[in-house]
C-alpha cells in the first residue's frame, strides 16, 4: 500500500475510525472520573560531608556525597523507614503499602534528594512526606555515626519542607484524553486497515480488472439514492435528476458496445440476488426509449419476476405462455410508454431452466430482436441457478450488475466462470449502490469511449451522445 491507499482507507472508513476514537475517549473519560484524585507533597534533603580546606579533599567529598545520595534514594523507600513512619503516625496500613506510595529522585550532579508521597488527602500527603523526610534524616544519622562517636560525618538535612498541594497529580484529564485520542486514532486506523485487507467486496475498477484478468468496461455507476428504495424507477423524474443522468451515461456507454450494428440484444444479470439487476434493466430500457429507439424489455427471471410489478402491468401472460405455444409474441407484449414495450414472464413454471435453455427460447430471442432496435433481457442471477448463462450465450452478451462493496471478488469470479463455460460474452459491468462522490472525485476509470458514472461524462462521450440524439431525432422526423 502507498500513501494514497492509506488516505483512501481513512476516507472510506472514517466512520469506523471515528467510532473507535469516540469509544476510547468515552472509556477514558469514565475511568478518569471514577478514580480517586491523588495529591502529592514533596520534601527535599541535602546530603553533606565534613568541611575541608583542601581543594582535592573537597572534590572527593563532593563525589562521595553524590554516590551516597544514590544509595539514600533506595533506602528512603525501604521497609525500615516505612515501618518507623507507620508506627510513628499509627497508620492503618502496612509498611509495604506505604512503600508503594513513596517516590524519590536525585537531581543530576547534585547532592539533593527529593522525596514525595501521594494520598487522596492533600493534608495527609504533606504529613506523610514530612514524616518520611524527618524519619530518614534520623535513620541516616544512625547509619553514618561510627561506633564510639556522637556525630556522623555524613548528614541528610531537610532544606525544603513538605507543603500542602492544591491540585491533584492524578488523574490528569487533559493528558488522559490526549493520550486516548492518539490511541483511538491508531487503533481505529489499524482496524480500518485490517477490515480493508479482509474485505473482498468489489469497490473499484481495479477490483473488477484484477478478477476478470482483463479491462472490463464499467458502463455505469449508479449512486445510492434513498428515494429509490420506495420508487426505484426513473420514469417520471426530472431530466436533471442525478439518478436519471447516471442511467443516461449508461445508455451512452452502451452505444459504444458493438457500435455500428443494429437489433442488439443483451442479458442483464448479476452474480447473486439483490444486486439491482431488474431495476437497472428497467431504467436502462426507459432512458434508451426516451432517445427514440424501439426497446423491448423481456422479463426472463422466471423464478422471481419483478418487472411487471414495477411497471404496474399484468404479468400472467408472457414468456412461458409463448414458449408453451399458447399465444404469439405480439399478443403477449405490452406497451409501457412511448417506444418502450415489455414482455412479461408469464406464470412461474416448475422447470424455468429447461424453458430458457430450449430451442424455442432461442427462436423467440431471434424473432424479438428483429422488431426492435435493442432488446434487454432481465435474467436470473448467475450463481444460484443456471438460467442466465445460456441466455447470455444466445445474445450479444451479458451486462453484469455489481453491487458496490457487496458483491465479492469470489462471487464475481464464479459468475465469470459460468459465462465462460458457455462461451458467453461479458460486455461490461454496471456498479449499483455506490457511495455519492465527493467534490472533484472521479469514480470508476473507464477506458477511452466510456463515461464517468458520477453524473458527468468525458467530453468525447458527451459529444457522441449529442450526435446520437440529433441523429435519432432526424430519423424520427423522416
Amino acid at each position: 500500500m502507498d500513501v494514497k491507499d492509506y488516505l483512501r482507507i481513512a476516507r472510506d472508513r472514517w466512520l469506523l475510525v471515528a467510532c473507535v476514537v469516540l469509544l476510547t475517549l468515552a472509556a477514558t473519560a469514565v475511568y478518569t472520573v471514577s478514580i480517586t484524585p491523588q495529591y502529592q507533597s514533596t520534601a527535599r534533603l541535602f546530603v553533606k560531608t565534613p568541611q575541608s580546606a583542601d581543594g582535592g579533599e573537597l572534590q572527593q567529598g563532593g563525589q562521595f556525597s553524590q554516590q551516597r545520595v544514590k544509595s539514600y534514594a533506595t533506602l528512603i523507600r525501604g521497609e525500615e523507614v516505612a515501618s518507623r513512619v507507620v508506627e510513628k503516625l499509627r497508620l492503618e496500613e502496612t509498611p509495604q503499602q506505604l512503600m508503594d506510595r513513596i517516590e524519590t529522585s536525585v537531581e543530576l550532579d547534585t547532592v539533593v534528594l527529593s522525596v514525595s508521597v501521594s494520598d487522596p488527602s492533600p493534608e495527609r500527603a504533606q504529613e506523610l512526606t514530612q514524616t518520611v523526610a524527618e524519619t530518614f534524616a534520623g535513620y541516616v544519622r544512625e547509619l553514618e555515626t561510627p561506633d564510639g562517636q556522637e556525630d556522623a560525618p555524613v548528614k541528610a538535612s531537610i532544606v525544603d519542607r513538605a507543603t500542602v498541594s492544591d491540585s491533584p497529580v492524578s488523574p490528569q484529564p487533559l493528558l488522559n484524553l490526549g493520550l486516548a485520542l492518539v490511541l483511538g486514532l491508531l487503533l481505529g486506523f489499524g482496524l480500518a486497515i485490517l477490515r480493508e485487507l479482509m474485505d473482498n467486496g468489489i469497490r473499484t475498477q481495479e477490483d473488477i480488472t484484477a478478477v476478470s484478468g482483463r479491462e472490463v468496461p464499467v458502463l455505469g455507476d449508479i449512486n445510492f439514492d434513498r428515494d429509490a428504495v420506495k420508487e426505484p424507477l426513473v420514469r417520471g423524474r426530472s431530466g436533471h435528476d442525478p439518478r436519471v443522468e447516471a442511467f443516461r451515461v449508461l445508455r451512452t456507454n452502451l452505444q459504444f458496445i458493438d457500435a455500428g450494428t443494429s437489433h442488439k440484444c443483451y442479458v442483464v444479470t448479476s452474480a447473486v440476488p439483490s444486486e439491482g439487476k431488474s431495476t437497472t434493466a428497467a431504467n436502462l430500457a426507459q432512458v434508451i426509449a426516451d432517445s427514440g429507439q424501439r426497446v423491448l424489455l423481456v422479463e426472463a427471471d422466471l423464478r422471481r419476476p419483478k418487472l411487471a410489478e414495477y411497471l404496474k402491468l399484468e404479468g400472467s401472460v408472457g414468456v412461458t405462455t409463448i414458449l408453451l405455444g399458447r399465444v404469439d409474441p405480439e399478443d403477449a407484449i405490452q406497451k409501457v410508454s412511448g417506444t418502450l414495450d415489455l414482455l412479461p414472464s408469464g406464470r412461474i413454471p416448475p422447470n424455468p431452466a429447461e424453458l430458457l435453455g430450449s430451442p424455442e427460447m432461442l427462436k423467440l430471442i431471434e424473432r424479438l430482436r428483429q422488431d426492435y432496435d435493442i432488446v434487454l433481457i432481465d435474467a436470473p442471477p448467475l450463481l444460484p441457478v443456471t438460467d442466465a448463462a445460456p441466455l447470455a450465450a444466445a445474445t450479444d452478451g451479458a451486462i453484469m450488475v455489481i453491487k458496490h462493496g457487496s458483491t465479492t471478488t469470489d462471487q464475481y469470479a464464479s459468475a465469470l466462470d459460468r459465462l465462460s463455460s458457455v462461451d458467453a460474452r461479458l460486455c461490461g459491468a454496471v456498479v449499483t449502490m455506490s457511495p455519492k462522490p465527493r467534490k472533484r472525485r472521479r469514480g470508476y476509470g473507464y477506458g477511452y469511449g466510456y463515461g464517468y458514472g458520477y453524473g458527468y461524462e468525458p467530453e468525447t462521450a458527451r459529444r457522441a451522445r449529442k450526435r446520437s440524439l440529433l441523429r435519432d431525432r432526424g430519423d424520427a422526423s423522416v
